[in-house]
């Protein structure tokens, strides 16, 4: 199983840019999707973005489409998450999770990271 590792959280104002950035173990990091999804306190955990093995597909949430953007460096094993123009409700612990390719669809993911607080005040 891949293990994975966020970092690059913190606390910005409304209007700020935050880059996340997660990095894995293992070998085989160039065959699987990626994604990131992100809790809310007293909420379910959310899909936020997912990016394929090869970065030819990419997908949002709505509710960040336009203001984040999802890369990744297979040389470097890690994924990062771009967000800009954050506002306060996406205030949430960001996890990173990594799967088969067809989880670039499914979003069915077997292995998590631990996560990284983000919090945007107003």
């Amino acid at each position: 199983q891949v293990q994975l590792v966020e970092s690059g959280g913190g606390s910005v104002q409304a209007g700020d840019s935050l880059t996340l950035s997660c990095a894995a173990s293992g070998r085989t990091f160039n065959s699987v999707a990626m994604g990131w999804f992100r809790q809310a306190p007293g909420k379910e955990r959310d899909f936020v973005a997912v990016i394929s093995p090869s970065s030819n597909y990419r997908n949002y949430a709505d509710s960040v489409k336009g203001r984040f953007t999802i890369s990744r460096d297979n040389a470097k094993n890690t994924v990062y998450l771009q967000m800009n123009n954050l506002k306060p409700e996406d205030t949430a612990v960001y996890c990173c999770a990594s799967g088969s390719p067809i989880a670039t669809i499914s979003r069915n993911f077997n292995s998590w990271g631990q996560g990284t607080q983000v919090t945007v005040s107003s």
